[in-house]
């Protein structure tokens, strides 16, 4: 070995330096891969892709032939690094051969290439797939000795090395990384898909037309009556029933009733031959549920009931669709009429109003976990009806009632309590 020039004995320390940075940024390239990003690749038949993909699918193979080749480069050079400073400085050029390979070992093969392979995983990884392939059928037999002992030791401690992680993810995560994707989707898009998620979450008694608000035709009422009903309803499909909203017997689209309000003194029995079927759903339904049960049985109305059965509500097919695509056009001004904006900053909201649809318009966190209306919201805090107007505070929220009638909150002043601050100020 005294006999190999000095010129070559650093020039096979540059290789094995430059052999040590290709497994250290293979290893972080390989392991930083995003796996979502690389099935997709896989699916278009990306060549470096399926490369990394099947090493990835035993990630101690892998783990175990880059440790194998980057410990040996790696004790290779601090061998000729001993060489080479023995024959510079004698026996104190060791002590020197330490410190500096550490130091070139450190900067030159780990903390540069691995970061580099941090920041492009892809341009890394792909192309050491190339030689970390064919390196792992060369070397199997050792991989195999190393890998038989470190998986008996896994064992021991309650780890099985030959199973897949769970890749999969939650609804949770899902939504921070559609946050995360900025300008990849547009803001539009990351709203509806957002929303997609939510719908597991609210329930049809979250969206639902309450029952005091569902306009119905009383098949006992003139033709006067309901033609006056008809002409101010904004839905084309209503219920249809007898005295009173409990005993529905159908549901009636407008354009086919409208000519039979033409003809002369119409009967019951020709109402009812009009009506469809009544759809009941339960209060509790999720909202993806009940989009998949209205799909299924071709239904654009429901009607919500409680578990007594008695009528709470009516919700349809368009108000699960606005809860992902947003509200339509024409229901603005009908939303405009439910929540008035002051100049002092505050809003006359009437009672009426859902907490949720408060919350949307605004961007505000009043408490949804609870009553659904503005109405029920004040009464649960007050634990009882107000006779008389009375203030409260809300978390960051000013409370003020402003009209009560008939045992009902009607119209509610809401105001943020910086709002309020500034005001004061």
């Amino acid at each position: 070995m005294s006999e190999i020039p000095i010129s070559y004995l650093f020039a096979s320390l540059a290789f094995l330096i430059l052999l040590s940075a290709f497994f250290s940024s293979s290893e972080t390239g390989m392991m930083s891969l995003n796996r979502y990003r690389l099935r997709h690749l896989v699916k278009q038949k990306h060549r470096g892709a399926m490369r990394a993909s099947k090493l990835l699918d035993r990630p101690d193979r892998l783990i175990g032939v880059i440790l194998i080749g980057n410990n040996f480069v790696n004790i290779l050079a601090s061998a000729i690094a001993t060489m080479i400073a023995l024959r510079l400085m004698g026996d104190a050029g060791v002590a020197v051969a330490t410190a500096v390979l550490t130091l070139v070992i450190l900067i030159f093969a780990e903390v540069t290439p691995k970061t580099v392979a941090a920041i492009k995983p892809e341009q890394v990884a792909f192309p050491a797939s190339l030689i970390l392939s064919p390196l792992l059928k060369i070397l199997y037999p050792f991989v195999w000795i190393v890998n038989t002992i470190c998986n008996g030791l896994l064992r021991l401690l309650g780890f099985n090395a030959a199973a897949k992680a769970n890749d999969h993810l939650s609804a949770e995560e899902l939504r921070t990384i559609v946050h995360e994707a900025g300008a990849l989707i547009p803001r539009r898009n990351q709203s509806m898909l957002l929303s997609i998620l939510d719908l597991d979450t609210v329930t049809v008694e979250d969206i639902m037309i309450p029952r005091n608000e569902i306009v119905g035709i009383d098949i006992d009422d003139d033709i006067a009556t309901i033609l006056s009903t008809i002409s101010q309803s904004p839905h084309t499909r209503l219920p249809l029933y007898e005295e009173e909203l409990n005993n529905v017997v159908g549901i009636v689209h407008v354009r086919q009733i409208l000519p039979l309000l033409h003809a002369n003194n119409p009967s019951k029995e020709e109402f009812l031959a009009l009506a469809r079927e009544p759809y009941f759903v339960p209060e509790s339904t999720p909202l993806n549920t009940q989009l998949l049960n209205f799909q299924k049985r071709k239904q654009w109305v429901g009607l919500v009931v409680d578990e007594y059965g008695d009528i709470q509500g009516l919700t349809t097919l368009e108000d699960i669709l606005e809860e992902i695509v947003g509200d339509m056009a024409e229901e603005q001004d009908h939303e405009n009429e439910d929540i008035h904006p002051q100049e002092d900053g505050s809003f006359f909201i009437d009672g009426t109003t859902t907490v949720r649809d408060i919350n949307k318009a605004l961007k505000w966190t009043l408490p949804i976990d609870g009553p659904k209306t503005l109405n029920g919201l004040i009464t649960e805090r007050l634990e009882e009806i107000p006779q008389f107007n009375v203030c409260l505070r809300l978390g960051e929220y000013h409370l003020e009632t402003v009209q009560i009638r008939d045992n009902f909150i009607k119209t509610v002043r809401l105001q943020k309590l910086e709002a309020l601050k500034d005001e004061v100020h």
